[in-house]
């Protein structure tokens, strides 16, 4: 069963905007047409949870620690066109720190995470939009949570990292074959990664960076980063970070780079970055990235590139900003929706809006609120 306390325990907690010439462009500036506007809430407060964006447009939010026993096992559907949220079936198992994943099917795949407390799960389960139900897939070789999936070109899907049972860190990783419903394992990453960023090059190949494993004060922050090769099932390391850095997200540009944004040292909220890198998988190396105007962290799975090219950051932090690859630099979107920032999730919808839901920091819990960046 979670409860509000266990979950914080398991965390060691007691459409492009025109660039017209000579534009302004100071901190708080952005274009008039894109801002960040509330919506109605979610049923329940939710962090750590997963947003998927549906072939039918739908959202679906799943999962995460909440302010109600048991209320993370309920999922919910956002309707873009309303911008409502409605009820969906319960999710067969408790979970939070999972992973969600759009197979090419249309059905979401839902992996692992926190099944209450500091308990890791292998439970698995598909959600399929028509007709509104979780149904069980095939179980993980290794139970986690604090994972990374990402879906391969070849359909399946690679499940790497996170931690295992009595807060054991792993470097192991496997793959989910959704023609036959099962797991098997495949190469292991180089070192055991909690807290890391996985993006899919255009290549193909899968790009692991940053991370650390050890809690507390035996925590290891990781500079490293790998990429594996889905031909061979292996992963092979390429240059360092420039920084170490955790907690951290990882957006692919247009133009193949990945940029890497924020996160924090090992002070945890003491130490969060306002730094970017970029990889260009080219070269196998990362250069330092322009400044963010916010500091972020705890934002994995939160950046989003829109249909314009643009990069939205909208976890981490109380407000969202933009990045414009044209001029390398970024912006602060208008609004005030005093976010809460921390483990919130994301999801592109039509038009290149996005919805923005729940979250826990800035003084407050779990939070039901949600937002639409409107470009």
């Amino acid at each position: 069963m979670l409860t509000t306390t266990s979950a914080w325990r398991a965390f060691g907690v007691a459409a492009f905007p025109l660039v017209v010439e000579g534009w302004p462009r100071t901190d708080e500036q952005r274009p008039p047409q894109a801002r960040l506007e509330s919506v109605g809430p979610m049923s329940v407060a939710r962090a750590a949870h997963t947003a998927t964006t549906l072939a039918d447009g739908r959202v679906l939010i799943a999962g995460g620690f909440t302010n109600e026993t048991n209320a993370a096992q309920g999922a919910e559907a956002f309707d873009a066109m309303t911008s409502r949220f409605s009820p969906l079936p319960r999710m067969r198992t408790l979970r939070h720190s999972h992973t969600a994943t759009l197979l090419a099917n249309g059905k979401v795949l839902i992996v692992g995470g926190y099944s209450g407390g500091a308990a890791t799960t292998t439970a698995v389960e598909l959600f399929d939009p028509s007709t509104n139900t979780f149904a069980p897939t095939g179980s993980l070789v290794s139970s986690r949570a604090g994972h990374v999936a990402v879906l391969l070109a070849n359909g399946k899907v690679l499940i790497a990292g996170g931690v295992g049972p009595e807060w054991s860190f792993l470097s192991s990783a496997e793959l989910y074959d959704p023609a036959t419903g099962t797991f098997s394992p495949t190469g292991g990453m180089l070192v055991e990664r909690e807290s890391h960023v996985a993006v899919r090059l255009k290549d193909g190949r899968v790009l692991i960076a940053g991370g650390h494993r050890g809690r507390r004060a035996d925590i290891t922050l990781h500079a490293s980063a790998e990429t594996y090769d889905v031909a061979t099932g292996t992963f092979r390391r390429v240059g360092d970070l420039r920084v170490r850095r955790h907690k951290h997200d990882a957006v692919l540009l247009d133009d193949g780079r990945v940029m890497v944004t924020g996160g924090t040292d090992e002070r945890d909220s003491e130490g969060v970055y306002h730094s970017t890198e970029l990889f260009d998988a080219k070269s196998g190396t990362f250069v330092s990235g322009p400044t963010m105007k916010r500091p972020r962290y705890k934002h994995n799975g939160t950046g989003t590139m829109l249909p314009s090219g643009v990069v939205l950051l909208a976890g981490g932090a109380p407000q969202a900003e933009t990045y414009h690859p044209v001029d390398n630099s970024f912006a602060v979107v208008d609004g005030e929706p005093r976010m809460a920032g921390q483990f919130s999730a994301t999801a592109l919808l039509s038009g290149g809006r996005v919805l923005v839901t729940g979250g826990y920091g800035n003084g407050t819990g779990p939070r039901a609120s949600a937002w639409v960046y409107r470009p």
